[in-house]
């Protein structure tokens, strides 16, 4: 049997950052005419391995060779010269562009947009690509976007493309539209590479998994040959339950009343409308939506962090009295016991001082309650002892600037510092965004104990099936309306789906 000639072959690749080992000697293969799916825990070097591949850092020790032949990959240009593609998380385009443009942006020679669009529209034919090239990027949906992004590195002449979490904002159907494009260019002989997260879809489109543990390379399996089980497993070295609890709410009460809310943002644009729904205490309320439906702008009404048009949400003691929140600042909001733990793109930006250490940054959360003019530091260093013993968080010591850690345990850090502050709601937006699945499965669990302490928890959620495994009820929005609500245990994910893109075509528990 003729052995095949890997389109990409790595060899003992390593990448340090300072004293982290990133990537310690991997070596692998990546096929045309594949799906290979790289799996591993956040810091497991996924990402910068791949970095390496596109030209964006630059390998220590080790070799790459494309089709046989050793390539020095000094520069992202060099990468598209060999044929290498990345499309990233978050995308590169320029919002008053039209999609040609940004297409042809940045290629030498002159800028002929007729024969761009027509080359656009014939790669578009050829792998089932839905794109109107003279559409401005500001028009477009999420998908859309993520369209253009494969296209600028089909157009470039990419047959090896690596995509990072390419999932996380789509609906099912845009999840299942992409899948089948990615289908047309693996039998069209590409080279296609996915870093994600998301098992289910690794079990759906991937011919072949590869896993890397802590920097090295622990092996890679046919997809048809394991099971989400074994992957987790050989992803975190040891057994872990993949198992989502929904324990049934006891003795559930009115905790957050939100009747007729409207906000605009400062532009003037409604980003709610007319949106009303009751929030109970031992029960988690998912919110599902398309990326900028407003959710965000949702839980930062409640919180106190975002004005209000007009509307009530109004918070219910436990035996009924109720206070209305608008009006009131986000410290005294905070008080009452209404925590929000929202994951921004920009973790530090938000939420943490990137300077300050575990302890200062615990110190944040807590400084205001202390009776003395001295600053209480006990309290904090539990906080961040327990944070990092229960999320397992890897950080050299608790006086390391959380600046240099990696996002994943940023992110840890950033949530488990709200649901350790015993609130009576907590509000929490994307808490496993970008996190790997075994750290994921410890966030769905201790969102299930505040639930089972009596915590009213609204949860915002990029990936549909752990709102149906979680959540009690999901509430739908789209566009800024209320499409639909349904009971957590009878949802249908493609129902939800269509409930995410049309409003008024949901039922309602």
């Amino acid at each position: 049997m003729e052995q095949r000639i890997p389109a990409v072959s790595i060899r003992n690749i390593t990448k340090r950052f300072g004293q982290t080992l990133a990537n310690d000697h991997v070596s692998l293969d990546i096929y045309r005419g594949e799906v290979l799916a790289l799996l591993g825990e956040n810091g497991s070097g996924k990402t910068t391995l791949m970095n390496m591949l596109s030209g964006i850092y630059f390998p220590d020790e080790g070799s790459i060779a494309i089709d046989g032949h050793e390539v020095v990959i000094d520069s992202p240009r060099k990468a598209i010269e060999l044929g290498i593609g990345m499309i990233h998380q978050h995308f590169k385009l320029v919002d008053l562009l039209s999609a040609a443009e940004n297409i042809e942006l940045g290629l030498k020679g002159k800028l002929d947009i007729p024969a761009a669009s027509k080359r656009i529209r014939e790669i578009s034919e050829a792998y089932g690509f839905e794109i109107d090239p003279a559409q401005k990027v500001y028009d477009m949906s999420v998908s859309q976007k993520q369209t253009v992004e494969i296209l600028k590195v089909l157009y470039r002449g990419a047959d090896i493309l690596i995509l990072d979490e390419p999932t996380a904002v789509l609906t099912p159907q845009e999840t299942e539209k992409l899948f089948q494009v990615l289908r047309n260019m693996r039998n069209d002989g590409k080279a296609i590479v996915i870093i994600t997260h998301k098992m289910n879809e690794v079990l759906e489109l991937s011919d072949r998994v590869a896993v890397l543990r802590k920097g090295e390379y622990v092996g890679d399996m046919a997809t048809a040959e394991t099971s989400a089980q074994d992957m987790t497993n050989q992803m975190v070295g040891h057994a872990v339950s993949l198992n989502i609890e929904r324990p049934q709410p006891v003795n559930p009460i009115p905790r957050i009343e939100v009747s007729h809310l409207t906000v605009r943002n400062e532009a003037g644009v409604i980003r709610l409308d007319d949106v009303s729904f009751t929030a109970r205490s031992g029960e988690i309320l998912g919110i599902a939506g398309i990326a900028g439906s407003g959710q965000k702008e949702l839980l930062e009404a409640i919180a106190g962090l975002q004005p209000v048009e007009s509307g009530s949400i109004r918070y219910l003691e436990d035996d009924g009295t109720p206070e209305e929140l608008i009006g009131k600042d986000p410290l005294e909001i905070q008080k009452m016991g209404v925590a929000l733990s929202f994951v921004p793109e920009d973790r530090l930006g938000m939420g943490l001082v990137g300077s300050m250490d575990l302890n200062e940054n615990m110190m944040l959360r807590t400084y205001r309650t202390g009776a003395s003019p001295v600053t209480d530091r006990k309290t904090p260093h539990e906080l961040a002892e327990r944070v990092v013993h229960d999320l397992d968080v890897v950080t050299p010591n608790l006086h390391t600037p959380v600046r240099n850690l990696s996002g994943g345990n940023v992110q840890k850090i950033l949530v488990g510092r709200e649901i350790t502050s015993a609130p009576k709601v907590l509000l929490t937006a994307y808490a496993v965004r970008g996190l790997d699945i075994n750290s994921s499965y410890v966030i769905y669990d201790l969102l299930n104990q505040q639930k089972k302490k009596g915590v009213a928890v609204i949860y915002v959620g990029e990936d549909l099936d752990v709102l149906l495994e979680l959540a009690d009820r999901i509430l739908v929005l789209c566009a800024g309306k209320v499409s639909g609500e349904v009971a957590g245990k009878d949802a249908v994910k493609d129902e939800i789906g269509l409930m995410m893109t049309s409003v008024g075509g949901g039922r309602h528990e």
